[in-house]
C-alpha cells in the first residue's frame, strides 16, 4: 500500500501517467530509410557519455599551465581507470561529431526541414556549431605540445577575418598570445558555457522533435508502416547505444588516447602539425589556397566562403520549401552530395599529406 501511496504521490506531482499515456500514443514511420532516424539518438546519447566522464576528470583536472598537463598525467597513471575515462572521453567526443554529421547529412538528403520542421533544423545546426567548438576548446585542456600549436594555429585562422578578427582572435586567446589565459578560458568553455548552451538547444531540438514527429519522405507518405515509440522504438535505439559502448570500450581499450609532451611555448611548432579530422578538410582547403586571389588575400577569401557555407546551413529551409519543386530538390540533392564528397575526400587528402 505504501508503494502505491509513493506512486500516486509522485504521479500527482510529476504527471507520470500523462507522460506514459503520451509515450505509448507515439508512433515511428517504418519506412526504407527508417535507419537513418537512430543517429540523432546515438548522438545524443554520445553527449550524455561526454557529460559523464566529463565529470569523473573534473574532480582531477586542474586547468592552469601549471598544473594541467600533470594533472592529466596524473589520471592516466595514477588515478584507477583514470585512463579508460579518458580515452572514453576522447573517443566519444570524436564518434559524437561524426554521428552528428551523419545525422545532418540524413536529415538533409530525407527533406526532414520541410515545413513545420524549420526550426528543428535551424536549432540543429546551431547544435553542430556547438559541438565542433566543445572540440576545438577541449582540445587544448591536455597542455601538450600538439594542442597548444594547433590551437595557436587555429585562433589566427579566425584573426585573418577583416574588421573582426583581430577583437576575436583577443577574445579567445585572453591576450594577443596562446598563454595559461587561453586555457583557463577555454576551460571555462568547455565545462560550463558550451554544455549550458547546448543543453538548452537540445532542450529545443527534441521538444521540437516530440512536437512534429519524425518527417517521412514524399515518396513514402502512401505507403509505411508505424511502429510504436515505446518499446518498440526504444529499444532499438538502445540496441545502437549499446554497441556505441562496446565500441568505445574497444577504441578506449586498444587504441589509448595518448597524451604526448607537455607545450612549451617559446618551442618551434612541429613540423606537419594539423588539426582534428572535422577541421582537416577546412585546413587543407586553406593551404591550397594561393597567398593573392584576384588582388585579395587568399585565406581572408577562403574563411569568409567557409563562413558563407555556415550561413547557408542556416537558412537551407527557407529557401528549399516545396516538395514539389523537382528542379531545386536535384539542385539540393547535387549540393549535398559535392560538399559530402568534399569533406571526406579533403579530409583524407589532408591525412595522407605532408
Amino acid at each position: 500500500m505504501r508503494i502505491n501511496d509513493l506512486t500516486n504521490w509522485l504521479d500527482e506531482r510529476l504527471a507520470i501517467s500523462t507522460l506514459m499515456h503520451l509515450a505509448d500514443k507515439k508512433e515511428v514511420p517504418v519506412h526504407r530509410h527508417s535507419i537513418w532516424y537512430y543517429f540523432g539518438g546515438m548522438t545524443l546519447f554520445l553527449f550524455c557519455v561526454q557529460v559523464a566522464t566529463g565529470i569523473l576528470l573534473l574532480l582531477y583536472y586542474r586547468p592552469s599551465a601549471e598544473n594541467a598537463f600533470e594533472s592529466v598525467q596524473f589520471i592516466i597513471t595514477e588515478v584507477k581507470f583514470g585512463w579508460l575515462i579518458r580515452s572514453i572521453h576522447s573517443w566519444s567526443a570524436n564518434l559524437m561529431i561524426a554521428t552528428l554529421f551523419i545525422h545532418m547529412f540524413s536529415v538533409f538528403f530525407l527533406r526532414s526541414y520541410y515545413p513545420p520542421r524549420e526550426i528543428t533544423w535551424v536549432s540543429g545546426a546551431f547544435l553542430l556549431i556547438i559541438v565542433i567548438c566543445f572540440g576545438f576548446s577541449g582540445y587544448l585542456l591536455p597542455w601538450n605540445k600538439l594542442a597548444f600549436f594547433a590551437t595557436k594555429v587555429g585562433t589566427e585562422i579566425a584573426g585573418v577575418v577583416p574588421i573582426v578578427g583581430r577583437p576575436i582572435l583577443r577574445f579567445l586567446r585572453g591576450g594577443d598570445d596562446v598563454t595559461g589565459a587561453t586555457l583557463t578560458r577555454f576551460f571555462g568553455f568547455h565545462v560550463a558555457v558550451l554544455p549550458a548552451t547546448a543543453t538548452v538547444f537540445i532542450g529545443v531540438h527534441v521538444a521540437l522533435v516530440q512536437l512534429h514527429g519524425m518527417h517521412v519522405p514524399k515518396k513514402y507518405e502512401d505507403s509505411y508502416q508505424r511502429m510504436k515509440f515505446f518499446p518498440n522504438f526504444i529499444l532499438r535505439d538502445a540496441i545502437g547505444w549499446i554497441l556505441a559502448i562496446g565500441v568505445l570500450a574497444a577504441l578506449a581499450a586498444l587504441f589509448p588516447w595518448e597524451l604526448g609532451e607537455k607545450a612549451d611555448p617559446f618551442a618551434p611548432a612541429p613540423a606537419g602539425i594539423k588539426p582534428e579530422w572535422y577541421f582537416l578538410f577546412m585546413f587543407q582547403t586553406l593551404k591550397w589556397i594561393p597567398a593573392k586571389v584576384l588582388g585579395m588575400d587568399g585565406e581572408v577569401l577562403g574563411i569568409m566562403a567557409f563562413n558563407l557555407i555556415a550561413l547557408l546551413l542556416f537558412i537551407v529551409p527557407f529557401i528549399d520549401r516545396d516538395p514539389e519543386n523537382r528542379r531545386r530538390h536535384l539542385i539540393f540533392n547535387i549540393c549535398g552530395v559535392v560538399a559530402l564528397m568534399y569533406i571526406v575526400v579533403m579530409t583524407i587528402v589532408g591525412y595522407v599529406a605532408k
